[in-house]
């Protein structure tokens, strides 16, 4: 009976109904003619499936646009379309025995299948590690290629102004060059490349050479003829160069006996056989024209020279240099099965994506069944290869018919159980945009069989889509009963859910995983219809205040336009626009910058004075969204600013938004007006992956060219992450002391005053850290407030201290960091009280779970202990927080799971030192206790 009930609660109608038409129309009287345009479109709020813009009325968004808010009804979380695995440690412990025990030709693959794992994850330099390891593991020509491309787009350096595709990155891990060399050393790619720097030979040097060749002492002693033509060749030099012209012409073929040959019949011309007889004496083949190389490499393939089809392979490979050689030549390369030749035209057409995909020429080359088979006759279509090329199309275009064809070929070239579910399961994910729904379910459930237990939701999608929601809420409540519940699975049953059971399944997906967006977005939108927007605007805030995403801020600047707070919302959108500049509003109907022009109608515009007014107001009291809108509203009025560019960087790297912190320092690179400040942004590009040395020498190029604040402050920021020790420290602040003579403002100059009080404190110089801290302070460098709390707990002034960080926090903005640091000078219960607190503002923080996780082993609660730090790891599997909880359960004697969560902590940080000897230490007892 009870089930029954509960399927009568399913009848309701289908979200991919036709809806009604709103009876409450909006007067647009009085609004400017850009929203009387708009007037007529349907609301659809990004992420979230709107079909209608029938939603509730408030009175202040009237004013400005004709758009109002978004429906809970048809709010959706997006489908993720990576592997997301159930048990993520347990994945990451099987991927590191694997990992140690397969054959080092498979250990390329297993990186790459830890990409896909982490992807959902969301952090680009452990994403980026995996690449590199990848790449590190290649032992073949073609997935060196790929890889290679694929860490270069990671990077975005097409974006670089001046830059090549080809252009090398000076070590062999990117170099162009250093990929298309056979062999393997997985040491040697973080090396400098050995890339041949001499200048090509000019043509006059090479005809000249010819002829030196072509008057050679030693006559021929047999023609080959190709029309009215005689070329005299050395007969057992021709022979060499193939068993069948060794047999022709020395075996008891009438040739043998022969003197002139005929081979007018044979498909070459007569400079093509004058080039044979050169290269059977010399053996080289860069001495001709591209067009002779390539009907040398067709006579080779003919007559089985495989020396001569090497060396015409190795030559047109090296002569590819741009998309246009690329394609001519790679026609070439497959007709002629010359390997080399493909894998270079490939790397080009790779290198130079995302572009290269919207060229009709080159998806031809990737997209078809038949082009797969081609590209895989020539051992050049590989898992590698489709699973780069759709990763790429889906992030241009989603539901895009080459994004449909890429993934096709990415699934014909799948082999292993984790490939084929991804795979199919990333078909699913466009399928279901491209509202395809029944062929969605389809690949979502053969990715499930293929043991994708996430697959699931996208097929409860699927059937929800498909107007069957009890089917829907049946299977992820099934889910939820048989596994180890996390948050997404709560999170999906609440949609298929009603009232106050909606809003509990959402409640525990945030308890479970505090990262996921959409209950926070769920409640506010919830809130806003029961014409509570401050409430509303409070729960969105919860959010942003840790992580920062686009339609968070779109919903929030929303919420301040519906009571019209036209200011919160314009600087809502200008930090929006910050992290996508392309991003458009009202499901894509309104481009950011219109609205901006809109609300500008509402606030007072200051000048660009004021702007730097604002600037140090919003950076001293640590309020980096409104720094970001400041800094875009500069430079609306002065886009080539690159020092303003630089600026945004620094913001959204503390914002942790790395991507657009990183295309912002490339912005700022190609604007700069100078080399000296083209070289500093150019050194924290390399610092920012990985590449210190480079980063050191862009620095002291830069200063070599002027002294700068900048250059100084790279070069001492660099040292100081790499360098232990009194000596570098000692040169470190020599360097910021530099620094801070040279000319600056006060933003940075503070960062470099509390770095330079940071170093003094670390060497036990008290009194110069301090003065440095008030320094900092007395031009608005609010967190020296931090710096200087220290201080006072190194002069045992706990109090002191403790009351120093209750100022930041009374002033921060964004304060939960604050409340972390305060935790340390105060007793227990008040500390507890602080992290508490941190959690609340920032649940990726993680010091605060370790912290409570220690205190509870110290009151021998092992137990809760473990499940303090399961509670994090479980959406943020940190390297810290699992080698805390792999000692605990040494400690307890549970080395099963201790190994188990070492294994995952060595997938994240394999050279991490501690790990390795606890996990060295465990193992080693697991085995005595086996030997017992």
């Amino acid at each position: 009976m009870r089930s029954l009930k509960l399927k009568e609660r399913f009848k309701s109608s289908q979200v991919h109904a036709l809806n009604p038409p709103d009876s409450t129309a909006v007067n647009t009287t009085g609004s400017s003619s850009t929203a009387i345009k708009l007037s007529n479109h349907r609301v659809k709020f990004i992420g979230s499936k709107l079909k209608s813009n029938k939603a509730c009325s408030v009175s202040g968004a009237k004013t400005l646009i004709p758009f109002r808010l978004p429906r809970t009804d048809l709010l959706e979380p997006p489908i993720e379309t990576h592997l997301k695995p159930i048990q993520l440690v347990e994945t990451l412990a099987d991927l590191f025995r694997r990992f140690e025990t397969c054959l080092e030709s498979e250990k390329s693959l297993i990186c790459i299948e830890q990409y896909s794992i982490l992807s959902s994850l969301g952090d680009p330099k452990l994403l980026r590690r995996c690449l590199c390891a990848a790449r590190q593991h290649a032992s073949d020509v073609h997935s060196k290629v790929v890889l290679s491309a694929w860490l270069r787009y990671e990077r975005r350096e097409d974006e670089l102004d001046g830059v090549s595709p080809i252009d090398c990155s000076r070590f062999n891990l990117e170099c162009p060059k250093a990929t298309l060399v056979y062999g393997y050393d997985p040491n040697s790619i973080y090396d400098h490349c050995k890339c041949c720097h001499e200048c090509t030979k000019s043509n006059d040097s090479q005809i000249s050479e010819v002829n030196n060749f072509l008057t050679l002492e030693e006559d021929g002693d047999i023609s080959f003829c190709v029309g009215n033509e005689e070329i005299n060749c050395i007969r057992f030099k021709i022979a060499a160069l193939s068993s069948p012209f060794k047999t022709m012409l020395y075996g008891s073929f009438m040739e043998s006996k022969s003197y002139k040959i005929d081979f007018s019949q044979n498909g070459i011309s007569v400079e093509g056989m004058r080039a044979v007889d050169l290269y059977s004496r010399t053996r080289r083949a860069d001495l001709f024209s591209p067009k002779v190389v390539l009907e040398l490499l067709s006579f080779a393939n003919r007559f089985f020279c495989e020396e001569m089809k090497s060396a015409c392979d190795i030559h047109l490979a090296s002569l590819v240099s741009c998309i246009e050689d690329a394609l001519v030549l790679i026609e070439y390369g497959l007709e002629e099965r010359a390997n080399f030749l493909v894998a270079s035209c490939l790397q080009v057409l790779l290198r130079e994506l995302p572009s290269s995909l919207y060229n009709p020429k080159v998806m031809k080359i990737f997209c078809s069944f038949e082009a797969r088979v081609r590209l895989a006759s020539a051992g050049h279509a590989s898992f590698f290869l489709y699973y780069f090329l759709s990763q790429v199309a889906m992030e241009e275009n989603m539901v895009s018919n080459v994004t449909m064809m890429l993934l096709e070929r990415l699934r014909e070239s799948a082999t292993g159980k984790w490939q084929k579910a991804l795979a199919l399961h990333q078909l699913g994910c466009v399928l279901l945009e491209r509202q395809e729904y029944r062929s969605a379910q389809c690949c979502f459930e053969a990715a499930t069989e293929a043991g994708h237990v996430y697959s699931l939701a996208g097929t409860a999608r699927s059937r929800y889509k498909q107007g069957q929601r009890y089917s829907a809420y049946k299977l992820m409540s099934s889910l939820i009963s048989e596994y180890k519940a996390v948050g997404w699975m709560y999170q999906e049953r609440a949609l298929y859910n009603f009232g106050m059971d909606k809003i509990s399944d959402l409640n525990t997906a945030t308890e479970l995983d505090p990262t996921l967006p959409f209950p926070y977005k769920y409640r506010a939108v919830s809130k806003a219809e029961e014409k509570q927007t401050r409430a509303a605007i409070s729960e969105i805030d919860r959010i942003i205040g840790f992580k920062l995403a686009p339609d968070c801020l779109e919903l929030r600047a929303w919420f301040f336009m519906a009571i019209e707070d036209y200011g919160s919302a314009l600087r809502d959108i200008r930090a929006l626009l910050t992290l996508e500049p392309n991003y458009r509003m009202f499901d894509e109907q309104v481009s950011g910058d219109t609205l901006i022009e809109l609300l500008n109608h509402k606030v007072q515009q200051g000048s660009q004075a004021d702007c730097w007014m604002q600037l140090y107001d919003r950076w001293s009291c640590v309020d980096d969204i409104g720094s970001l809108a400041v800094i875009h509203q500069m430079l609306a009025k002065d886009p080539g600013k690159s020092l303003l560019r630089f600026r945004q960087s620094l913001l959204l790297l503390r914002l942790n938004c790395q991507k657009a912190a990183m295309r912002c320092l490339r912005l700022a690179r190609n604007l700069s007006s100078s080399e000296h400040e083209k070289l500093v942004y150019e050194g924290w590009l390399l610092y920012d992956t990985g590449h210190r040395e480079e980063a050191l020498a862009r620095a002291e190029k830069s200063i070599l060219i002027q002294r700068s604040f900048e250059a100084f402050f790279l070069k001492a920021y660099t040292l100081a992450d790499s360098s232990l020790g009194a000596e570098p420290s000692s040169y470190v602040i020599q360097l910021l002391e530099e620094a801070l003579r040279c000319p600056s403002d006060g933003l940075r100059k503070g960062q470099a005053l509390n770095n330079l009080g940071a170093i003094y404190a670390d060497f036990g110089k008290l009194d110069q850290a301090a003065n440095c801290y008030t320094n900092a302070l007395e031009i608005k460098h609010t967190r020296a407030h931090q710096g200087l709390a220290r201080i006072y707990f190194l002069r045992n002034q706990r109090k002191a201290a403790y009351d120093e960080m209750s100022k930041l926090i009374e002033k921060a903005h964004n304060n939960a960091s604050a409340y972390e640091k305060r935790s340390e000078y105060c007793d227990r219960e008040m500390a507890n009280n602080d992290l508490n607190m941190a959690t609340k503002l920032d649940p990726l923080r993680t010091y605060p779970y370790r912290y409570r996780a220690a205190v509870l082993m110290d009151d021998q609660k092992e137990t809760e202990a473990v499940e303090e730090l399961s509670k994090a790891i479980a959406f943020k599997p940190d390297l810290q927080m699992l080698h805390l909880r792999a000692a605990f359960y040494e400690s307890m004697g549970d080395l099963n799971s201790a190994l188990s969560d070492c294994e995952a902590a060595l997938r994240l940080e394999p050279n991490h030192i501690g790990t390795l000897d606890l996990y060295n230490r465990a193992r080693g007892r697991a085995n005595h206790r086996q030997e017992m």
